[in-house]
C-alpha cells in the first residue's frame, strides 16, 4: 500500500487514480494521520457498469435514428435559428 500526503496526492491524483485501477491500494494521510484510503472498486461492481453499458448500447440500437431519416444536426441548428 503506498500512502501519501493530502497535498501531493492533490497534485497527483491521475497518477493515484491509475495506480488504483492497476489494484493498488493508496492511503491519503493529512498531518500525518490517515484521512483517506482509495481502492479499487470491487469487481462485482465492474461487471455491473459493463452490464449497464451493454444494456444502453442495445436499447439505443432498438430505437434508431435519433434526427430522424435525411436530417443532419446543423439542419436542425438553422432550423432553431429561424425561430
Amino acid at each position: 500500500m503506498t500512502t501519501i500526503g493530502f497535498y501531493e496526492a492533490r497534485t497527483h491524483l491521475s497518477q493515484l487514480l491509475d495506480e488504483v485501477a492497476r489494484g493498488k491500494k493508496v492511503l491519503i494521510t493529512r498531518r500525518g494521520k490517515p484521512a483517506a484510503l482509495l481502492t479499487p472498486p470491487p469487481r462485482e461492481a465492474q461487471a455491473d457498469v459493463r452490464e449497464v453499458i451493454r444494456r444502453m448500447k442495445e436499447f439505443r440500437r432498438q430505437q434508431g435514428p435519433i434526427l430522424g431519416p435525411g436530417l443532419t444536426i446543423r439542419e436542425l441548428i438553422e432550423e432553431g435559428r429561424r425561430f
